[in-house]
């Protein structure tokens, strides 16, 4: 009786710590997700559509974007804004992360590529979603962090690789949808040509020092693209030999 009683102690104990460290942030987490939905109202003219999908809403609410931000500024990370992870790249705005997954249209059946892994959040709330996600990050230190902290939080469908994204991840084409996370002055070629006709693509088009614009790209069952503008963004450039 009494090794029950000091087992339900210690369970009672580290339950307690853990929503006392992860805890704090589920308020803040629920806020963010509240201010998302009231951009997206606000700006449903650009979008096309008054209100995200559900299944978006409930990855934005579950995903702990702290643990894909700094130590340093994790008291911030649940801001509707960019923040620095470091080598000069950002942790994409939450509105933009939601927005850009909402386009995609994926489901539980989806197969994803994301150019771009950053911190791995955007990565994550693919993966929530889609059935298997493949993402491509060019900086070894930033693919090394994001795939600890993916692998800590348990997701065992995404899977990284190091490498320019510019040319995407063949070996697993065609892909249902790609996410590009950093502008690039136009669509790459590579990319449109692993994309699964039928399939999406949203990815920011535009140099640093100018205008940049977040496309939509749809392939038809045929073959042909077309694009569709939907807001202006303001990306870090996509890096690499190209």
């Amino acid at each position: 009786m009494m090794q029950t009683k000091i087992l339900f102690f210690l369970l009672f104990v580290s339950v307690f710590l853990l929503g006392g460290e992860e805890g704090q942030y589920v308020q803040a987490r629920k806020g963010m997700v509240e201010t998302i939905e009231r951009e997206v109202g606000s700006t449903s003219g650009y979008l096309g559509r008054e209100r995200l999908k559900q299944s978006v809403i409930d990855a934005m609410g579950k995903v702990p974007r702290h643990r894909f931000v700094p130590q340093k500024r994790r008291k911030y990370a649940y801001e509707n804004r960019p923040l620095p992870i470091g080598h000069g790249q950002t942790i994409s705005q939450p509105y933009i992360v939601a927005v850009m997954t909402d386009l995609l249209d994926i489901n539980a059946s989806s197969r994803v590529l994301e150019v771009g892994t950053g911190s791995g959040y955007q990565a994550a709330i693919l993966a929530e979603i889609a059935k298997e996600v493949y993402t491509i990050e060019v900086i070894k230190e930033l693919a090394a962090t994001a795939e600890k902290t993916l692998r800590t939080l348990g997701y065992k469908n995404i899977r990284t690789r190091i490498g320019d994204g510019y040319y995407g991840w063949e070996a697993y084409a065609p892909y249902d949808a790609i996410i590009v996370t950093a502008a690039s002055g136009s669509i790459p070629p590579p990319l449109l040509k692993q994309l699964k006709p039928g399939g999406r693509m949203i990815i920011p088009v535009g140099g640093f020092s100018r205008v940049q614009h977040l496309i939509l790209v749809r392939k038809d069952l045929n073959g042909s693209i077309t694009t569709r503008q939907i807001l202006p963004v303001r990306f870090v450039p996509l890096t690499g030999k190209h």
